[in-house]
């Protein structure tokens, strides 16, 4: 008892409080944020929102902070950020908010910062993400239709909404944080026109907790359908001051404020195409004329970063067009580029900004490109034939989709045996997406959905031959009227020579965690031919930089860093780097780990100081794309 005393005493005498004490943290203030008839107005006053868009899946956590950073150093006051489904209900009804997916510490750090939020927990957000950034579980009832009032959905979106809603509610301005609006939807007015679903909508978010400044944005050519009564319309993609304010006066009782959500200074990319780039000099005038007219506005993307893992979306519009999955790098040719660098966009940005600031604003000194590093040759000289650690087999007669097998996404591994001795036509009937053909472990033939192949001629030997078919899901669409048509790997059946293929072996192979994917057993020799393998290598780092792996040599694949997945890469082009971030890199030794499908002998990699996102390759030449 007397050491207690004397302990608090102490800490007292010192101005601290005993561990046991509860601590008083200062309380947030509160402020209002309402729609003026021609501002936004914060505490009263008008308000002029200069954001741009960053996402922090496509960051990693470490790197938040100094990406706010720089968008305080362009001048930005704001940024925005969509909510994904898929990543914070992974399968349904386990929530994951840890580590990257920490959506609330990331809005902290934005308020500590000193920037404000547009927050967009949507359940749909395009956003060139896998499904649109609906998980996968939803295409398992097949009945169940994504953006509308279908109960079944209805209930799903609703229990994550009010999941978000925990976490994201107390962060709103008139609670204390910085998340300024709320959007409702997202783009519907691309989709359809029912008023009654975006009703529904506004009232599950009330209903969820978001009780402040609730929005809607689409097209400036969609605003009509999309709307809703009642709630501000934010224009995308128009950038002509009196266009938008005619736009929005028409739908909003006359009035404003005037709200562009999404201003675009450059595009994506998807496989197989030039990458897209827009010079500033187009943009600056209009981004001048837009903050002259005191027009608030979204820039995106501000910073796009890199969709890792198996996350990029993909877009089909339907018959006459083409299945396109979009790459793992998101430059987006943004004013900060993949790694977090300011580009001359960025430069351009911040002195047109710089004249629309309070009077006597001085904007924090433009930091330095990150250091880069070329890392010596990394032997990749450890190899595993994929087919010889292959998980337990599920057994049906006839082939199984991903969500059929519980799997989000990776690949998917389908086996079967037929009598050899035959040529025919081997037909993937609706393949989803891209195949690799094995006859007895070796590659014969792939498919591939964006060049819409789905059939091919094989020769079997004689004998018994296994044959393997290694599924790989490119990408969920993530936009246009098939959202409900997502389903992977071989959805319809398999033909040769024009009979029905049965009695399907499914290997599932999501690679969520390379950790638990073996190595080849003891005395087992890896396939000398051309099946798909894992290489496994490492290199030694005395200061952490980034680096960017050249992938130019390799066929197609993923990559992990420490347990970390990189993302995709493929020599069609055009990204044939891919950005390894300083915060994964250790200090010493690091771990690399590849799975190649298309050229296994490949066993040499590089980091190198500078991307590649400017390469097509086609008919196996290589050329520039910019």
């Amino acid at each position: 008892m007397y050491k207690h005393v004397v302990g608090a005493l102490l800490l007292a005498s010192l101005g601290l409080a005993p561990a046991t004490q509860a601590q008083t943290k200062p309380v947030a203030p509160k402020h209002t944020f309402a729609l003026g008839d021609e501002n936004f107005l914060l505490d009263g006053k008008p308000f002029q929102m200069i954001s741009g868009e960053l996402h922090y899946p496509r960051i990693p956590r470490e790197a938040w902070r100094h990406r706010m950073k720089m968008a305080k150093a362009m001048g930005l006051n704001t940024i925005g950020t969509y909510v994904f489904w898929n990543v914070h209900e992974p399968e349904q009804g386990k929530y994951d908010f840890s580590g990257n997916n920490d959506i609330a510490a990331f809005v902290k750090i934005a308020q500590e910062e000193g920037l404000w939020v547009v927050l967009r927990p949507s359940p749909y957000v395009c956003a060139e993400w896998e499904f649109g950034g609906y998980p996968y579980w939803l295409q398992k009832d097949k009945s169940l239709v994504v953006r509308s009032k279908d109960p079944k959905y209805l209930a799903a979106y609703g229990l994550y909404l009010k999941a978000v809603a925990q976490q994201l509610a107390p962060l709103q301005v008139n609670h204390g944080g910085p998340v300024l609006m709320v959007q409702v939807e997202n783009e519907y007015g691309f989709y359809a026109s029912d008023k009654d679903y975006l009703a529904l909508n506004r009232k599950m978010f009330v209903d969820a907790g978001f009780d402040g400044l609730l929005y809607t944005c689409d097209p400036g050519e969609k605003v009509k359908e999309g709307h809703l009564p009642g709630l501000l319309p934010a224009v995308n993609g128009w950038d002509d001051p009196r266009k938008v304010k005619q736009l929005v006066r028409t739908y909003h009782e006359g009035k404003g404020p005037y709200y562009i959500a999404e201003w675009y200074p450059a595009w994506f990319d998807w496989w197989g195409t030039p990458h897209h780039t827009v010079p500033a000099s187009k943009y600056t005038p209009r981004l001048d004329s837009v903050l002259r007219a005191g027009m608030s506005i979204n820039m995106y993307m501000f910073h796009g970063g890199t969709t890792r893992g198996f996350m990029n979306g993909a877009n089909y519009k339907g018959e006459g067009t083409r299945y396109e999955p979009q790459t793992s790098s998101y430059d987006y040719d943004a004013p900060l580029d993949e790694a977090g660098n300011a580009t001359p966009k960025f430069l351009s940005f911040r002195s047109v900004i710089e004249k629309y600031l309070p009077a006597g604003t001085k904007l924090p000194a433009v930091p330095a490109a990150k250091p880069t590093m070329r890392t010596p040759v990394i032997n990749m000289a450890a190899a595993t034939n994929l087919l010889s650690v292959l998980p337990k087999a599920i057994v049906s007669a006839q082939p199984q989709t991903f969500e059929d097998l519980n799997q989000d996404y990776g690949y998917v591994l389908y086996r079967t045996t037929l009598p050899g001795g035959r040529t025919g036509t081997l037909q993937l009937k609706d393949l989803r997406d891209y195949a690799v053909v094995l006859i007895n472990g070796q590659r014969v033939a792939t498919l591939d959905r964006r060049l819409e192949q789905d059939k091919t001629e094989i020769t079997l030997p004689k004998g018994t031959v296994t044959l393997d078919i290694l599924v790989e899901n490119l990408g969920r669409l993530n936009f246009g009227p098939f959202l409900n048509q997502n389903r992977k790997g071989i959805t319809e059946q398999v033909s040769f020579a024009g009979t029905e293929v049965k009695n399907w072996q499914h290997f599932r192979l999501p690679f969520n965690d390379i950790s638990k994917v073996g190595k080849a057993p003891a005395g087992k020799a890896v396939a000398t031919a051309n099946g798909p393998v894992l290489r496994r290598g490492s290199f030694t780092v005395a200061t952490p930089a980034d680096t960017y792996f050249d992938m130019s040599q390799w066929g197609k694949g993923v990559v992990w860093l420490n347990g970390h997945n990189l993302g995709r890469y493929w020599e069609v082009g055009p990204q044939q780097t891919l950005y390894v971030p300083a915060e994964w890199l250790k200090k010493g030794t690091n771990e690399v780990v590849v799975l190649e499908i298309l050229k296994p002998q490949q066993d040499k990699l590089v980091g190198l100081e500078k991307p590649i996102l400017d390469v097509v390759k086609a008919d196996g030449e290589a050329r520039r794309t910019n």
